[in-house]
């Protein structure tokens, strides 16, 4: 009975999600219209585009899991953390900017961009390259999350799975483009949120209620600490770390091109204004809800599992009701397939329009970008599944490490060159390069102390720790950039000012839009 429930409800979504595609297929005909649903995208819709790529499977299962054990309910913080720095002030800081300054330098993706803003083929295939390349393992691990689940609630393979769930979200994407995404976005948000709320009340009811699953989560002692009840503790057992973890998961995602790239879509300045504020609560109640919910894994769990952290979450929703159980499905398929049309639209934009038609199909027309799109699109959903099902399979732990690896090198890159682009006249080509040199060459040289040098010498657990290192590269890139600027090669300042002139041409508005005193005015 409970098999035949989720079979309907993923029938029922599946179903939904390849309508919206084909529905939404005659405004993807264009190159604009596939990628940024012609840059006339509401605030609804833009926000929940925003939130849904922002959260994935990764984050509900696997970061809640992890991070709720070792910090306790102060992971809390990370999730708020993602609300105010990495939605609040992504929108409040680069929205407006990143809408008007592409739009004037005519740019659809975040290579294109560095390429104009700074006057640099090279850069634009530089950054074409890193995107490609760390996408696919940042991508690989959104299916991590659905092997737990899926075992909970079928008896099929893990790899059927992950078939389905690639081939339904690469046809709605292929089909609908940036439009049918963001209208399956939303329909995807609202189901995270229900079934995240649901979660929460369900795991505290099962547990006792408010105060007995508190009870339970302050009598946990961690040898690591002194202090009683440190996982009811307002900042948890290791503050330093739980920083890091909130910088890299939330002020990251002003580097991630899959993320700014939702402003280049906004429609007006209502849209921001709106998709600021539904951005921030959908944040608040999803990442805030995931990682609260995570904290409570003490209760679960006193110690680590021996399944591993991805086996938390599984573990706690597997004595809720088959109605829930079946929420929870959706939920992650919908986190999963959210994140995974944002990336594969992404990575197959950039290599399109950044590498293949300058340098190899130069006169390639708009009816010929979008096909070379959809066809990378599928290129990247199946090495992406390939490689997920081999780390399944084949139990290649490296995977997990490479989601922080992957965001810390993409944002460790770009967050700087790309915030500093849309507000500094003074940033120079070389400080741009060395961004890119200092944030993949530090996760790089993790990636080789992982595979060979940790057999030889030990890190200390601070610095052996990627989600560290990321944060600590994007912290300092910002403080570097200026320096290398004032050392360099000066940009030419007329070209610059001709791209700046897009913040100061003067409109007109409305008196319901902005008060004017008339007699002070005369």
């Amino acid at each position: 009975m409970k098999i035949a429930l989720y079979i309907v409800l993923l029938i029922v979504f599946f179903g939904s999600m390849v309508v919206i595609g084909f529905i939404c297929r005659r405004k993807a005909a264009s190159t604009d219209g596939f990628l940024l649903g012609g840059r006339s995208v509401g605030p609804w819709l833009t926000a929940f585009a925003y939130g849904t790529s922002y959260f994935s499977a990764v984050v509900f299962v696997g970061y809640a899991g992890q991070f709720g054990h070792r910090f306790g309910i102060a992971a809390t913080w990370i999730g708020l953390g993602n609300a105010f720095i990495g939605s609040l002030l992504a929108w409040k800081i680069l929205g407006r900017r990143t809408r008007l300054m592409t739009r004037h330098l005519k740019s659809a993706t975040m290579s294109d961009f560095f390429g104009k803003r700074y006057d640099s083929n090279a850069l634009k295939i530089a950054a074409a390259i890193i995107i490609f390349i760390f996408l696919i393992p940042y991508t690989a691990s959104l299916y991590n999350g659905l092997s737990r689940l899926f075992a909970m609630a079928f008896n099929i393979p893990f790899w059927v799975c992950i078939v389905i769930m690639s081939v339904l979200t690469a046809i709605y994407v292929i089909a609908g483009g940036y439009m049918a995404t963001a209208i399956n976005d939303f329909i995807q948000g609202i189901i995270m949120v229900i079934g995240i709320v649901a979660v929460i009340v369900a795991v505290i009811l099962t547990n006792g209620g408010w105060n007995d699953i508190f009870t339970s989560l302050s009598q946990v002692e961690d040898s690591a600490s002194s202090q009683a009840g440190v996982f009811t503790s307002f900042f948890g057992p290791d503050v330093v770390s739980l920083f890091f973890v909130v910088i890299l998961t939330s002020l990251g995602t002003w580097g991630l091109p899959q993320m700014v790239q939702k402003f280049y879509a906004i429609k007006d300045e209502s849209a921001i204004v709106k998709g600021t504020i539904i951005s921030t609560i959908f944040a608040v109640l999803v990442a805030g809800g995931c990682y609260f919910l995570g904290g409570f894994s003490r209760v679960y769990f006193a110690g680590k599992p021996a399944d591993g952290y991805d086996a938390i979450i599984p573990a706690m929703l597997s004595e809720l009701s088959p109605i829930l159980i079946g929420l929870v499905i959706i939920l992650v398929l919908s986190a999963s397939m959210s994140t995974l049309s944002s990336l594969s639209m992404t990575s197959a934009s950039t290599m399109t329009l950044d590498l293949i038609k300058p340098y190899s199909r130069k006169n390639m027309t708009d009816k010929e970008q979008v096909l070379w799109i959809r066809g990378l699109i599928v290129v990247f959903i199946v090495i992406s599944a390939v490689i997920a099902i081999l780390q399944y399979y084949e139990n290649f732990g490296f995977i997990a490490q490479m989601m922080a690896v992957s965001w810390g090198a993409l944002a460790g890159a770009f967050l700087a060159p790309f915030l500093y682009g849309l507000y500094s006249k003074k940033t120079t080509k070389a400080a741009v390069w060395f961004s890119y040199i200092y944030g993949v060459g530090v996760m790089l040289l993790y990636l080789l102390y992982f595979f060979w040098l940790k057999n030889y010498f030990t890190l200390p657990a601070f610095w052996a720790s990627p989600l560290n290192l990321g944060a600590l590269v994007m912290l300092t890139d910002l403080l570097f950039m200026p320096i290398v600027s004032a050392f360099t090669k000066k940009p030419d300042m007329k070209k610059v000012d001709e791209m700046f002139a897009c913040y100061h041409k003067v409109i007109t508005v409305s008196a319901e839009k902005v008060l004017v005193d008339e007699e002070e005015k005369n």
